[in-house]
């Protein structure tokens, strides 16, 4: 063993430490020193930083401890919290059939106590008093079996509390089913008490609600009257177009623009329900269609001063003497004379139109349109919207024109109508 030292180690000391120099070359080997060069460019200097083998093994061991230490702890957490978890959950299952276990305890031992006062009370009488009938004797006695039962019964209970491993209480006090008794019938007193209020208020709020109904129902009739007679008077060239109350009052309620408002949706009753609230509720629908319509139909002269020269219909064509349809009313009125938008709507066209001259067209929605021909000068553009007495033009005589005048047509769906109606309100 002493040769074999000395004939490849120096010394004692070499070849004990053999086995670490041989480690500390391998992990040379592996984990060789490295330099790097830093440069400072602002400062333009340059550092060179060196990291030794020592160094770069301790930090990768480090390393290594740190994944190892994650690992462990990502699988304490999974695996050993919840066995915690469960662990902590059977225990508060048992605190609970503890305090349950307890109360049984206590109420059996009430009851136990209650029982062996009534036997002793019974055994007493029995005893003491010597007045008994025998009924009275065979009463006491049934009594008293009767307690010996219950306390045979409670033992039983109790015994299974400690032996049986799924035990479920049964036992409910007696005193405590006379106090829940005693509860039920308080609250019932009370829900009645409440049911009688509510009943008193439900009549008063029928009441209220009764007038309540009358009353808007009396307005919107009232209402739908007024409004019927203002429009009574264009019933019959509406009529010419194929346009009812019912159809206008509909598509009234559908359309919707910035100066007439939403689309109103028809409100809808329970056909269950009184049959006065689907009439209110039909006659609010139907007010609100005439109003709307009321709005959106071009009634009014576009003129401040009305003067017709030339009605609607067939008449001697003025430049060149036939028989020809005139599609409008012609208004007098001087160059410059103010035209103004007689109900609300949006531009379509503002413009020269052969035979027309400058025009302007307005859109009201429902499909009708006027027309403003022979204009001096227009005042909106194409897109604007306008309300009724805007101006929108000044009278001219431009276009297929013998003088100065307004041109002024109705259309619907494109197609000119008598105007005479709307005109003359």
């Amino acid at each position: 063993m002493i040769n074999f030292i000395t004939k490849y180690f120096t010394s004692l000391w070499a070849f004990i430490t053999s086995p670490f120099r041989a480690i500390w070359r391998l992990i040379i080997k592996i984990f060789p020193p490295r330099e790097f060069t830093v440069m400072d460019i602002p400062r333009g200097n340059v550092y060179t930083f060196s990291q030794s083998s020592f160094w770069r093994f301790t930090k990768f061991c480090a390393k290594v401890g740190l994944i190892v230490w994650a690992a462990w702890s990502t699988y304490v957490f999974l695996y050993h919290r919840p066995m915690l978890q469960s662990r902590t959950m059977q225990l508060e299952q048992l605190r609970e059939k503890y305090a349950r276990h307890m109360i049984d305890l206590q109420q059996y031992l009430s009851k136990y106590n209650e029982l062996v006062k009534n036997l002793n009370v019974i055994d007493d009488k029995l005893a003491k008093d010597k007045k008994l009938t025998d009924k009275q004797k065979e009463s006491l006695m049934n009594d008293r079996l009767k307690t010996w039962g219950e306390l045979d019964f409670l033992k039983t209970r109790v015994t299974e509390m400690f032996t049986e491993q799924n035990y479920n209480p049964e036992f409910i006090k007696l005193s405590d089913l006379a106090i829940e008794f005693e509860l039920t019938r308080a609250e019932n007193a009370e829900i009645k008490k409440r049911d009688e209020e509510v009943v008193e208020t439900a009549s008063k709020i029928l009441d209220v609600d009764n007038k309540i109904v009358d009353t808007v129902s009396k307005l919107a009739s009232d209402q739908i009257a007024d409004l019927r007679k203002e429009l009574r008077h264009v019933n019959g060239t509406l009529a010419t177009l194929g346009l009812g109350e019912g159809t206008l009052v509909a598509n009234a309620n559908k359309y919707s623009n910035p100066l007439v408002g939403a689309v109103f949706n028809p409100l809808e009753t329970d056909k269950s329900l009184d049959e006065k609230y689907q009439k209110l509720a039909k006659n609010i629908t139907l007010w609100n269609g005439l109003n709307k319509l009321k709005d959106i139909l071009p009634l009014g002269a576009p003129v401040k001063t009305v003067r017709v020269t030339s009605k609607y219909g067939v008449r001697k064509d003025p430049f060149t003497g036939e028989k020809k349809t005139h599609k409008g009313i012609d208004f007098a009125g001087k160059i410059g004379t103010e035209l103004m938008a007689v109900a609300p709507g949006r531009v379509i066209s503002a413009g020269d139109r052969v035979g027309y001259g400058t025009t302007v067209e307005i859109d009201h929605g429902l499909g009708f349109t006027t027309l403003y021909a022979h204009l001096s000068k227009v005042t909106v553009s194409r897109g604007d919207w306008v309300r009724p007495g805007t101006i929108v033009g000044l009278g001219g005589s431009s276009g297929r024109s013998t003088g100065p005048h307004l041109h002024y047509e109705i259309r619907y769906k494109g197609n000119p109508f008598n105007p005479e109606k709307f005109v003359k309100e």
